[in-house]
């Protein structure tokens, strides 16, 4: 098959980079055109270090060419400016990595219809769109820790805790995401008002339709606090939920409902974050104590949980194989 063109808008930022080290070594993939504003003009390698001798490729002025797919890398409520301001033609695939078309109430654009990218809950409704809304990072990790539970029908009260890196927080610098700040620090932030929750429980409910969960989080619902790290990438989370259910059957749930899929894996072992840095895993690990019941995971958020599952997700919609272009190494040590 003749190669899949790619435009990225809004590449000088984390995932905008991670997008760019993905895509130059794909086997199925021409890179058309690489924009941002502030750096048009320069070599990719002036902002990305690391691609010194990997491309001479410049960051365009215009913000979009005629490409099979075109990846918005840009903030919260800009990708829908994006679009107001920009004709794309419908005949391109669009794959955004903001929150602006997630939700179902918020999922279209004009004629444009936006399919949330999870593979591991909507795979068949992905292949057959044309357009996705990519999920969140830290919605990536939760959802797929309790995706099979759901399913089983079984969440009431969901108690989450989940640390992030520095990456996690975008490349502008602020007081939080600063070197001196982070070293040897940890902090709580947005408890219980994260924006991701309502992105969860509306994916959790579509699985769980007999009890659906509360997106305020009143009565039964998915109660978040988030954590700052003193790390630069990875997501690790853990939830508790009262369960009655005994431990061997509730593997044996997990395990069928990940049979097919391509990254998500269940460990017997307990997990940790050097597992799945630089790769697009997600690696789920439950343990339980009497009726409480506690679900591990672990990502890498800029990889599954933002730039890798675009990928996954452009695999998809053009009909290869998931995981082409994202045989990725693990930095364990």
């Amino acid at each position: 098959m003749s190669k899949i063109k790619v435009a990225i808008t809004g590449a000088a930022g984390y995932t905008g980079g991670e997008l760019i080290r993905i895509l130059l070594n794909h086997p199925q993939v021409e890179l058309v055109n690489i924009h941002s504003t502030s750096n048009a003009g320069k070599q990719l390698y002036t902002v990305h270090a690391d691609l010194l001798g990997e491309t001479e490729m410049l960051f365009s002025h215009e913000p979009y060419a005629t490409a099979d797919v075109l990846f918005l890398c840009v903030g919260h409520g800009d990708a829908r400016k994006f679009l107001d301001q920009h004709s794309i033609p419908a005949s391109t695939k669009i794959i955004d990595l903001s929150q602006d078309f997630r939700l179902s109430a918020t999922a279209t654009h004009g004629e444009r219809a936006f399919v949330y990218g999870l593979p591991e809950l909507h795979k068949e409704a992905i292949i057959a769109a044309q357009n996705v809304a990519n999920p969140g990072c830290f919605a990536t990790a939760i959802q797929l820790a309790l995706l099979p539970l759901a399913k089983a029908g079984v969440l009431g009260h969901v108690h989450t805790t989940g640390i992030t890196g520095s990456t996690g927080a975008g490349q502008s610098l602020s007081n939080t995401s600063h070197f001196s700040w982070r070293a040897n620090n940890i902090q709580a932030y947005k408890s219980l008002s994260h924006q991701h929750i309502k992105e969860i429980t509306e994916s959790l409910n579509r699985l769980q339709t007999h009890a659906p969960l509360s997106v305020t989080g009143e009565g039964t619902g998915v109660h978040f606090v988030p954590w700052r790290g003193d790390f630069t990438r990875g997501i690790y989370t853990s939830s508790v939920i009262d369960c009655s259910i005994p431990l061997e059957e509730v593997k044996n749930i997990y395990r069928t409902y990940y049979t097919a899929a391509a990254y998500t894996y269940y460990s017997e072992q307990m997990i940790d974050l050097k597992q799945v840095v630089n790769t697009n895993k997600c690696l789920i690990h439950i343990e339980k104590q009497g009726n409480k019941l506690v679900i591990h995971s672990a990502i890498d958020n800029l990889l599954k949980g933002a730039s890798g599952q675009a990928v996954q997700n452009m695999n998809l919609l053009f009909g290869l194989d998931e995981k082409t272009g994202l045989q990725l190494k693990a930095n364990y040590f």
